[in-house]
């Protein structure tokens, strides 16, 4: 009897063992099906011609700024590469949300209007590697153009021996970074609702011309005539991300948001500066991962070919 039981005991230990293995056998494929597909779409977008513009973009930004004289120039005592990076990150958000918008909504939308899920479907690759190794791997393509034009920024001025703000800059490197994800998520979510590119594309316009309606507190100052309260009206235009992402990149050289004016009471009662600056960086970086997530899930329920 007891040389049965043991007998159960070790054909359940066995059993348990190798369901273990099995599973740990198929995060390993997931993982390297999901490193294949960002890996393919890095080099597809590195292919592409709306990429070649949008690195020669931001580098020609750069070089224009050096050849401007922008780092020998001097703004509220700000000089050097301070003055050069401030400028940058304020052109970059600006550019950066359209370009984001408009190459990714096309990533699944556009491959669903060409047929190829039917092909991806013949082929050992869960659902979830392909999303998400498109997601990472588009964010690749995103965010290291715009990186490297402002390290390469950063190495030139060594060499001219400028003085670097290593602070100003891991923290600019932050904002590009959950502004990369930010709107590449909410891209996505649009690619995954849309049944073709061209709706797509048209979404992402209009959802980049609200945000940009809402920017400088346009539609902001009408809710104020109408009898909206100034704090009311604050927390509106923080909810718009741009709004967010703008404030922040002030604040690091006008820390009392003098350019905002009264506006400015309401956030700094409500946040400290480097509450503040905390905030900037984790709600865009909320948006981009629950958009995307959503995403995800819609095109895991919807009909793929």
């Amino acid at each position: 009897m007891n040389t049965s039981t043991e007998a159960i005991v070790d054909k359940l230990s066995l059993n348990e063992k190798q369901l273990q293995l099995k599973s740990a056998s198929g995060t390993m494929s997931t993982m390297k099906h999901l490193w294949l597909t960002a890996w393919a779409d890095i080099v597809e977008s590195m292919r592409a011609r709306w990429f070649m513009v949008y690195a020669g973009i931001f580098g020609s930004i750069v070089v224009l700024l050096f050849v401007f004289g922008l780092t020998e120039s001097r703004i509220m005592g700000f000089t050097g590469l301070s003055r050069l990076l401030i400028t940058y990150i304020q052109l970059t958000m600006a550019i950066l949300p359209i370009f984001v918008l408009i190459t990714t909504v096309r990533s699944v939308a556009g491959d669903r209007e060409a047929g190829v899920f039917e092909y991806m479907l013949s082929l050992p690759v869960s659902l979830s590697a392909w999303y998400w190794g498109k997601t990472f791997g588009r964010f690749a393509v995103i965010f290291m153009p715009v990186f490297m034009a402002m390290l390469i920024a950063i190495i030139v001025g060594v060499i001219r021996g400028a003085e670097v703000p290593w602070t100003l800059f891991t923290y600019y490197t932050g904002l590009l970074i959950v502004l990369s994800w930010c709107f590449l998520g909410i891209g996505m979510l649009i690619s995954s609702i849309a049944r073709t590119a061209d709706v797509a594309t048209g979404a992402a316009f209009v959802i980049w011309l609200v945000l940009i309606l809402f920017l400088d507190l346009i539609l902001l100052g009408i809710m104020v005539q109408e009898g909206l309260s100034m704090e009311a009206a604050v927390a509106a235009s923080l909810v718009n991300p741009l709004q967010v992402f703008r404030t922040a990149a002030m604040m690091l050289f006008d820390s009392k948001l003098i350019l905002l004016g009264p506006t400015a009471y309401v956030i700094l009662d409500n946040f400290s500066v480097n509450g503040y600056l905390t905030f900037a960086l984790l709600y865009p970086l909320l948006i981009g991962t629950v958009a995307a997530s959503t995403g995800y899930w819609l095109f895991k329920r919807s009909d793929l070919p």
